[in-house]
């Protein structure tokens, strides 16, 4: 595709300067290299056994995971046998899972969004996607909120009046349903990677690299559907592993209860302030469509896999930390971690929301009480239309580019210190985390530099730091 130029009307701070700038093309954009190549192929083939390294040692080594592999080292035990002793896929496991699933399938085609009806401030029903880089926008049936609320809603009506189940069935049955996870993360992948040949939703949308390890893991596909609401993208990210979150978080309360007669300040902390994110998520599901998952990543094994068993079995390690290793906190501790919790959510929503206002609003609405101010520019879509954008540059977005993520950071790290640090284990989360939202700057940024062009230059210069002003 050529690139193409205009002469653009560019405003800095709001004001209007005229200059001849690139409209620069966007979409996926990675090139791959051997490197690469030898990380994503390592992924695939391995990424299934690190979460099964942390699940096994708190089944088999009370959460430490140095132990297993001093144990290894010094011959007192072997893969083999480490193997032998943890559960393996079970039928139950596969009808608990392949019920839930089927459920949610349910609840997210079939259950039309009444919610927003009667929830002042709650945006849910048919909703508009962002612009695809071929051009497209999707619509999107949001009723997220409407499948959290049913499905605990039935969750404590067992628990309390019709025990069909025990609550803690999800923590009885682990690790044979995270094999079934890894089941339906592969399945989905692979057949979004053939759907993608074959009979892609869009053809405009598809990115091929030359790599077929690369297409399979980061999609090829940037919103596959089937029939007219059935987006992958949408469901896999946000309903069978989110949804099930504070499921999870819940059963390891009550294994706790059930193991040690009381649930500690700690349990309750990491259900609170983890429910407080997830009611987040779906209470802003409307506005996550023009989030980086959406309106950037293609669906592959990255966004598969990851849904269906990194997200469930990873993103709840302190709680089954906490099943394990029951943690009282003092007064001080616990008073300290809510606090950074809900400092962290204010950060993270509070960022998220003045951009929100910004775009629906043009730039008309009001930041820490002044008039925004704004870097405009242009792009191109693979269709060969030119479309304006606006780079907000007040309130927390002109203190650092993804103040948003620093936000989320304070919040995980919020979580891991409700365990105390008395195991490695329980801190994972602010590790990854860490690495996944730096990471994520980086594509971020990448894929706008390729949008945008010159005006991105403008705007990294005016907002200079990423994360933390002064330092990165």
């Amino acid at each position: 595709m050529e690139a193409a130029r205009r002469r653009t009307q560019n405003r800095t701070n709001g004001k209007a300067s005229d200059s001849t700038e690139t409209s620069a093309q966007w979409g996926r954009a990675w090139e791959v290299d051997w490197f690469s190549l030898i990380g994503v192929v390592g992924l695939l083939c391995f990424a299934p056994f690190i979460v099964f390294y942390f699940v096994m040692a708190c089944d088999q080594y009370q959460c430490s995971i140095t132990q297993p592999l001093l144990d290894l080292y010094g011959g007192k035990t072997t893969l083999f046998s480490i193997w032998a002793r943890a559960p393996s896929f079970s039928w139950s496991a596969a009808k608990i899972y392949s019920v839930w699933v089927g459920f949610q399938v349910f609840l997210y085609m079939c259950v039309p969004d009444v919610v927003h009806k009667f929830l002042p401030g709650y945006v849910g029903g048919v909703q508009d996607g962002a612009r695809t880089p071929a051009g497209l926008i999707n619509k999107y049936e949001i009723n997220g909120l409407q499948c959290w609320l049913i499905t605990h809603a039935l969750w404590f009506a067992n628990a309390h009046y019709f025990h069909w189940f025990s609550p803690t069935i999800i923590f009885d049955n682990w690790i044979p349903l995270m094999w079934c996870t890894n089941i339906l993360g592969y399945a989905v992948a692979t057949f979004a990677f053939i759907k993608a040949y074959l009979f892609p939703t869009n053809p405009e949308d598809c990115k091929f690299t030359g790599n077929i390890f690369y297409n399979y893991m980061m999609g090829i596909e940037f919103n596959p559907r089937i029939g007219k609401w059935f987006d992958f993208k949408l469901f896999f990210n946000g309903r069978p592993g989110i949804v099930a979150w504070t499921l999870i978080n819940l059963s390891y309360m009550a294994k706790q209860q059930e193991l040690h007669g009381h649930v500690t300040n700690s349990m309750i902390l990491v259900n609170v302030l983890q429910a407080i994110y997830v009611l987040d998520f779906f209470w802003n599901e409307a506005w996550y469509l023009k989030t980086i998952d959406i309106c950037h990543d293609h669906f592959g094994w990255y966004l598969g896999w990851g849904d269906c068993v990194w997200l469930p079995f990873l993103y709840t390690l302190q709680g089954l930390y906490l099943v394990y290793h029951p943690v009282q906190l003092s007064d001080t501790h616990a008073l300290t971690v809510l606090v950074l919790g809900l400092v962290g959510y204010y950060i993270f929503r509070s960022t998220n929301h003045q951009k929100d206002l910004f775009r629906r609003t043009d730039g008309s609405c009001s930041i820490w009480g002044r008039k925004p101010t704004y870097i405009e520019c242009s792009y191109r879509s693979a269709d060969g239309g030119v479309h304006r954008s606006k780079l907000l540059t007040s309130g927390f977005w002109g203190v650092a580019r993804h103040f948003n993520y620093t936000g989320d950071l304070m919040g995980s790290l919020a979580y891991c210190a409700a365990c105390g640090f008395g195991h490695i284990l329980p801190h994972f989360y602010i590790v990854y985390m860490t690495i996944l939202l730096v990471h994520r700057c980086v594509r971020d940024e990448h894929r706008c530099s390729s949008k945008y062009g010159k005006d991105w230059k403008r705007y990294t210069d005016a907002v200079p730091y990423r994360l933390i002003p002064g330092l990165f």
